[in-house]
């Protein structure tokens, strides 16, 4: 077999989502691709395309690219979503069934952070920080976002404190606050309404039908497959070299050995279609097929 595809091969049974070799501090619960994960080896940095079920680690860095969403439940019932064009480094996970630790650093993009009703009581050090500035959490929903010369931090729910360095935290625990950073300047906390609350929010959420993948999603989009290796092998290295978690698998048909390229877990038709057309007109794979 082609070592190439051997190396995918082997590689797509390390990240399915049924190898687990410890409990997992986060796993990519859904994904609009294209996005990667950047992650530390001993041959330098390796560029991962995200799929569903993924399990992340420390010093992880998570990219989303246009159009791109991406949704992480962290283990201690925590999501984390990032929108578009943005850049997320997981510093620090640590999922002890005493303390759950965690430091995320938003480099780049709009980000939500939202704690579910049971992980309120959990004990944990969360931390985010957003450029420069840093929110310490305490079981609470919030949204921001970093761009250049500007960063935002906005309470939904719960309580937070904001600080950038050399300057005092400030408390935020009033639904609807938020703090703003401007060239380097910290600008009075306000408050937001609900139609501007609804536009930040909008540009962190998964958009139903435009092509997501998500954990236990039972459509898929077949993107080549036949019994010539290196055709099918060159679909799926150019689709994930643009950043969609395709993957690669071969079975025995006929007395024949058939390659086959795809990518799974689409929620609905609706969403594979839409990634099937995608993919046509975005990275040039023109036999995608839409299959259950």
């Amino acid at each position: 077999m082609n070592t190439v595809l051997r190396n995918a091969l082997v590689a797509l049974a390390l990240l399915a989502p049924g190898f687990v070799a410890a409990q997992p501090a986060a796993v990519v619960e859904g994904v609009q691709m294209p996005a990667w994960i950047e992650r530390a080896e001993a041959s330098g940095i390796r560029k991962i395309p995200v799929v569903p079920g993924m399990q992340l680690k420390a010093g992880d860095k998570l990219v989303t690219g246009s159009g791109s969403r991406l949704q992480v439940k962290l283990a201690e019932g925590s999501t984390v979503k990032l929108g578009e064009n943005g850049s997320l480094q997981l510093r620090e996970l640590e999922p002890s069934k005493s303390l759950f630790k965690a430091a995320l650093g938003v480099l780049e993009g709009a980000f939500r952070f939202t704690t579910d009703a049971l992980a309120k009581n959990r004990k944990r050090e969360v931390s985010i920080s957003v450029a420069t500035v840093t929110a310490g959490i305490r079981g609470t929903d919030l949204w921001g976002k970093s761009a250049p010369n500007r960063q935002v931090v906005c309470l939904i729910e719960g309580k937070i404190e904001v600080g950038a360095p050399g300057e005092s935290p400030v408390t935020m625990d009033q639904a609807m606050q938020f703090y703003v950073r401007e060239n380097d300047v910290t600008q009075p906390v306000g408050f937001v309404d609900n139609g501007q609350l609804a536009q930040w929010a909008a540009e962190t959420e998964i958009e139903k039908g435009r092509g997501a993948a998500r954990r236990g999603g039972k459509w898929q989009v077949r993107l080549a497959s036949g019994t010539n290796m290196d055709q099918v092998l060159t679909v799926y290295q150019k689709v994930r070299a643009a950043g969609y978690g395709a993957e690669l698998s071969s079975a025995v048909v006929n007395e024949k050995r058939v390659y086959t390229a795809r990518i799974r877990s689409l929620p609905s038709k609706a969403d594979a279609q839409a990634l099937a057309d995608e993919l046509k007109d975005k990275v040039g794979v023109e036999n995608a097929k839409v299959v259950s």
